[in-house]
């Protein structure tokens, strides 16, 4: 079975907002094996709406439609779906319930608007979201189904969870849609497809690779569709392949992105981890903590990005600054040193270098970092040439940096 993903709002084609709705859903329909065969985004406007529905009805068994469906007169969604299924919208009262129930709670008084929330198309098989005030719908194209949603992502994950994914689970014979992903560092992503030519030659129709880059890694991601538990094995036997061949680049296959294995890995070894960064700005510290959970392994981290809170908060000698620079080894040895010290924790991460688009030189051009990584033995350090890009070089040295640590956990977890 494959579904189609629509997203309205102008906001969306300008740029304003990014559609993170479309990942989530693609994500957990794969899960529950609907296959997405595509995705697209439309303006407010009637015509593009209706275009985008009958095009893709045309190819797809479910359409799951977020936006449009606010109180204000740029959401037109349920006008558009009246039109092409030539009916009228009425009152839902269980929808009005839940709209009066939500506003009563924070004290406000139910207006015209709100109260057109609970206005459906009378189609409609209404399912009410207890987290806002538009409701969920479904509507039946013959054997067609179409979700609508409202854009707001918390409450189109809720309806998608608790209704819309059971829904499609009760009405079709999912596929066993099958993903394996693979992490890998330390190779460019042509070279690397040069060191698996004959390996990706050699794999079977039925298992399809992608290379999806990052700054500083490579997830390989081979998938299989209506997988049979032969192809199975076969692809796990091609991962053990794959791992023979890049051994020392190889660093997953559990899809789990380098700061996910250094919250693993840190919590099993019970150890802890500050950071003391410069052109990364606060990026590391910021990464780390963004998983739920990370109170118990990372402690705090220092954004040293004036060379006298380098030298006054993390202890950093004057006279390395003066003589080798802010962006050198010797320098962000000490600061990755000073906030171990400073804040009490096993492992400490730093980074120091000219992140752009200006402030290089003919020694340093922008894109030269250095990162460092204190231990309870050791302080280590590697210098990174990268690019002009500021964005990708601040992402960049911070996923290497995380990744140094991997490297350096991992040793430790196998001791």
């Amino acid at each position: 079975m494959h579904a189609s993903i629509i997203t309205i709002g102008d906001e969306i084609l300008i740029g304003q907002i990014v559609d993170t709705n479309s990942a989530w859903m693609a994500q957990k329909l794969n899960e529950v094996g609907i296959s997405v065969a595509e995705i697209r985004s439309v303006g407010d406007d009637k015509d593009q709406i209706i275009c985008a529905i009958q095009e893709l009805l045309k190819s797809t068994d479910y359409i799951f439609m977020t936006g449009g469906l606010g109180p204000t007169n740029d959401d037109i969604t349920k006008k558009v779906l009246c039109e092409m299924l030539n009916c009228d919208l009425v009152l839902n009262q269980d929808a009005l319930a839940n709209v009066k129930e939500l506003l009563g709670r924070r004290g406000i008084d139910i207006n015209e608007n709100n109260h057109n929330q609970a206005m459906v198309p009378h189609k409609a098989e209404v399912f009410v979201n207890i987290l806002g005030t538009a409701p969920g719908m479904m509507f039946r194209f013959d054997k067609k189904l179409l979700f609508s949603m409202p854009g707001v992502p918390f409450e189109m994950q809720h309806l998608m969870t608790n209704h819309f994914i059971p829904q499609i689970k009760n009405s079709s014979v999912p596929q066993k849609i099958f993903h394996k992903t693979i992490l890998t560092t330390g190779l460019p992503e042509a070279i690397l497809a040069e060191k698996l030519s004959n390996w990706e030659n050699s794999l079977p129709e039925d298992i399809k690779l992608a290379y999806l880059p990052s700054p500083g890694y490579i997830r390989l991601r081979l998938s299989l569709y209506d997988a049979s538990d032969d192809l199975l094995k076969t692809l796990e036997h091609k991962v053990v392949e794959l791992k023979s061949i890049i051994p020392n680049n190889f660093i997953n296959d559990q899809n789990l992105n380098p700061d996910q294995l250094v919250a693993e890995l840190l919590a099993k070894l019970n150890k802890t981890l500050s950071t003391a960064e410069s052109c990364t700005g606060g990026k590391i510290a910021s990464i780390i903590t963004s998983r739920p959970g990370s109170s118990s392994i990372f402690k705090g981290s220092v954004v040293a990005y004036d060379n006298d809170v380098k030298i006054d908060v993390l202890g950093v000698d004057s006279v390395l600054v003066e003589k080798y620079g802010a962006v050198s080894s010797q320098v962000v040895e000490q600061m990755a040193s000073g906030v171990r010290r400073l804040l009490k924790t096993d492992y400490a991460l730093a980074t120091s270098g000219i992140a752009g688009p200006d402030g290089g030189t003919p020694e340093k051009p922008v894109g030269t970092a250095w990162i460092a990584l204190a231990t309870p033995i050791k302080v280590v350090s590697r210098k990174l040439l990268l690019f002009k890009q500021r964005e990708f070089n601040i992402i960049g040295a911070s996923n290497a940096a995380i990744l140094m640590l991997v490297d350096e956990l991992r040793s430790s977890s196998l001791d």
